[in-house]
């Protein structure tokens, strides 16, 4: 198996650990119900995409059964 030869300087061990930040999400609004949603997805909450709906979604009651 190889090994290193000579050890790699801090700066260039810096510098390729700098790509491994995680990144935030770009997060938008749906046009429909103003909830964030993640790009080019179906929103969760009311099943539009692109201004269509194309799943429908269950209606929680909030009345109880007696």
């Amino acid at each position: 198996m190889a090994n290193p030869k000579r050890r790699h300087s801090n700066t260039r061990t810096r510098l390729r650990r700098a790509n491994d930040a995680l990144k935030l999400k770009s997060a938008s609004r749906c046009p429909q119900c103003r909830a964030f949603v993640l790009p080019h997805r179906v929103c969760g909450a009311c099943g539009y995409y692109k201004g269509k709906q194309v799943k429908t979604m269950k209606v929680k009651s909030k009345e109880k059964a007696a």
